[in-house]
């Protein structure tokens, strides 16, 4: 099955299996071997250097890679290769420097994003204190690398990401969304989700009017305790 450029597909059902779009199961070439995911200079490599199928497995919106498949010959080589590169000082400095450019990006990105999150907040000066700390929590949970969360993505403005990680931040801390049971029905959890986010920006109007609020508030209960993390 193997040809000279590269496919994708799903996974299969046995370990040495792959489904191809038409539904059709193929097992992998006896001479090939899966690299798994985690290890991105051998996955590049690999997949430059000829023949792989390319295996990824679609989970709502999000797709996720599964590895790829190539000739083990392939892999060993190139691993190899990696292996002399990555033991060599030069290596050894630049992942370090790249490494500090990574936290630095990281730590512009998190003060970028409270930032906004303060700002979509909006809060009355009255509890401006409590807007940072509510800024900062949000933040802990949304901003991580990795966290898969809407604050890591590209595709919409910060402001955007900061006023859905609120919303989202707000349904898991101040109702009780996480333990409802909601029917398997399309479009259901959509509806409930647009509810709650409803009654999140209710809540956030009367902090944005400074009106008093009594200690049962469940944004200042989850603001007292432990919430966010």
């Amino acid at each position: 099955m193997a040809n000279s450029q590269a496919q994708t597909f799903s996974p299969g059902p046995s370990p040495h299996s792959v489904r191809a779009a038409d539904g059709r199961i193929i097992r992998a070439p006896a001479d090939w071997a899966l690299i798994a995911p985690g290890d991105a200079a051998l996955t590049r490599r690999v997949k430059a250097a000829g023949d792989h199928w390319v295996v990824a497995e679609k989970k709502g919106r999000r797709v996720f890679s599964r590895g790829v498949w190539a000739p083990a010959a392939t892999i060993s080589h190139v691993r190899a290769a990696l292996e002399v590169e990555r033991a060599t000082e030069s290596f050894a400095k630049k992942r370090a420097s790249s490494a500090r450019r990574r936290q630095q990006v990281q730590a512009t990105y998190v003060e970028d994003f409270t930032a906004a999150v303060v700002s979509f907040l909006s809060f009355h000066p009255n509890y401006a204190a409590l807007a940072q700390r509510m800024a900062g929590l949000v933040s802990d949970r949304a901003t991580p690398v990795g966290s898969g969360t809407v604050a890591r993505t590209q595709r919409i403005p910060v402001e955007r990401r900061a006023e859905a990680a609120v919303i989202a931040w707000l349904r898991h801390q101040t109702t009780g969304y996480d333990s409802m049971v909601i029917p398997r029905v399309k479009g259901e959890r959509r509806e409930v989700r647009r509810l709650l986010a409803r009654r999140s920006q209710e809540l956030l109007a009367r902090y944005r009017r400074g009106e008093a609020l009594s200690p049962g508030c469940p944004l200042q209960q989850a603001l007292s305790g432990d919430a966010g993390k």
